[in-house]
């Protein structure tokens, strides 16, 4: 059903241009008609695929009016300050929800409305439209390298410290998945695979996005710090800083503020290859989804394993994976063979809407996991854990992004570069040597022609 109900929304994403605006957005500002427009129509919108949902699964139709709830965290975190910092629109709806529920009594009629899985399902699927292998290909084979060693990397050692603290197999995965993909879109995916409580879910939100904002400051104060001691190469330092805080720093728009700080006098190549990177990250939120729902369709009830097969895969694999699959792959191929209007453009109208419709489920799905949490299951000893294997992990997290930066970008990228650049100029210079023989040779002929086949001989 979540998939079902999710095609009308990539549709719509998929003929955004034939919108008035590219379709609906959420705007900076409601001081103008057209911006209570826009907020009516994305309101309209997911509040018609709602009822459907609801009328086809026999839920309750009551309460679904909350979304408007969801607008205004999503209001909220376009306010250009706010933006700035990193605070993404699930915070505030968090925020939001916990301030309902723990300062007022949730009326009756109020409680059908929380479906937080159901709405993060939808927005999963949505979020699969804005996955483009185009942005694999920006990176070129160095970025890709460095995206699969470090989420490896950083993936197994987060499991590992949360583990060994006692945190639960399925918040392990999702802290995993968090700080070694991109944070809040990256818990999500992996949440709803993993079976995270919703409370869990909610705080390890929380936590990325607070960290967030200490990071955006200290990255570039270490790059600028740091990666000179090394190399004195100007080039080479923005990119080596533009690949390590794309790595590390886990959301998107706290890559953009924090890599715009990096190394600026020097120019943009250190944003642009911090977002690239983060970019092609963000590619693999649903490879790593997949292999967890892989590895978890093979465990029986209490933990024990059980023979694979396809049976059993698919009766325990997610579905809506699939459709998030689906979409990633519909949509990167309507990119690549030109069939969206603005295929050459960096940003696409289509992808945008997609983010639009992702972003306001995950805002719904978070006020209503604020509505069901009480403050005090936040601060429990088991959260408090879950915290220290955070930031452990983000600390190896950058150590290990710093190596793999230098590595790739430092050491192995400039060696290529040099051996084309050398292969370009021994290739230039037989060109030349070439001509400057052809030349040569019709001289002499030339001179020889006055004297006839002698002067040829």
């Amino acid at each position: 059903m979540v998939v079902i109900v999710s095609i009308p929304l990539l549709l719509l994403a998929a003929f955004a241009c034939a919108l008035p605006g590219g379709g609906p957005s959420v705007p900076s500002t409601l001081s103008t008609l057209g911006a209570w427009g826009n907020i009516g129509v994305l309101f309209a919108i997911a509040l018609a695929i709602l009822f459907v949902g609801n009328k086809l699964l026999g839920r309750p139709l009551r309460g679904l009016l909350v979304s408007f709830v969801a607008l205004l965290a999503q209001w909220v975190a376009k306010i250009d300050t706010i933006k700035y910092y990193g605070f993404e629109a699930v915070f505030f709806s968090v925020i939001f929800g916990l301030i309902i529920r723990n300062c007022f009594r949730i009326p009756e009629w109020l409680k059908p409305a929380i479906q937080g899985e159901f709405f993060i399902k939808i927005g999963v699927v949505c979020l699969g439209a804005t996955i483009l292998f185009r942005d694999v290909m920006k990176s070129g084979s160095v970025g890709l390298v460095q995206a699969l060693i470090v989420v490896c990397i950083v993936w197994f050692f987060a499991y590992f410290i949360a583990r060994r603290l006692k945190v639960d197999r399925a918040t392990a995965m999702t802290l995993s998945s968090g700080v070694s993909i991109c944070g809040v879109s990256a818990c999500i995916t992996a949440a709803r695979v993993a079976g995270t409580d919703d409370r869990k879910l909610s705080y390890i939100v929380s936590v990325v996005l607070i960290i967030v904002v200490p990071m955006i400051y200290l990255m570039p104060w270490l790059a600028e710090t740091i990666i000179p001691l090394i190399t004195s190469d100007p080039v080479v330092q923005q990119e080596i800083a533009g690949a390590w805080i794309g790595g590390t720093i886990d959301t998107t728009s706290g890559v953009a503020a924090s890599s715009e700080m990096a190394f600026s006098a020097h120019g943009d190549l250190a944003n642009k290859t911090a977002v690239i990177v983060k970019a092609t990250q963000n590619v693999l939120i649903g490879v790593v989804a997949f292999f967890i729902a892989l590895y978890l369709s093979t465990k029986g009830e209490g933990g024990e394993s059980r023979r694979p097969s396809l049976g059993i895969v698919w009766e325990k694999f997610p579905k809506f994976i699939l459709g998030f699959v689906a979409a990633s792959l519909v949509f990167s191929l309507c990119q690549s063979n030109g069939i969206f209007p603005d295929a050459a453009e960096s940003k696409l109208a289509e992808t945008s809407l997609a983010k639009t419709f992702s972003t306001f489920f995950f805002s719904l799905a978070f006020v209503c996991i604020g509505l069901d949490t009480r403050l005090k299951d936040i601060v429990s000893k088991e959260n408090r854990n879950a915290l220290y294997a955070f930031l452990g992990a983000q600390c190896f997290n950058i150590v290990a992004t710093f190596a793999v930066a230098w590595l790739l970008f430092g050491v192995v990228k400039p060696a290529l570069s040099s051996d084309e650049g050398a292969a370009d100029n021994a290739a230039v210079s037989v060109e030349l040597k070439a001509d400057a023989l052809r030349i040569t040779g019709d001289m002499t002929t030339r001179q020889a022609e006055p004297f006839g086949d002698l002067g040829r001989n």
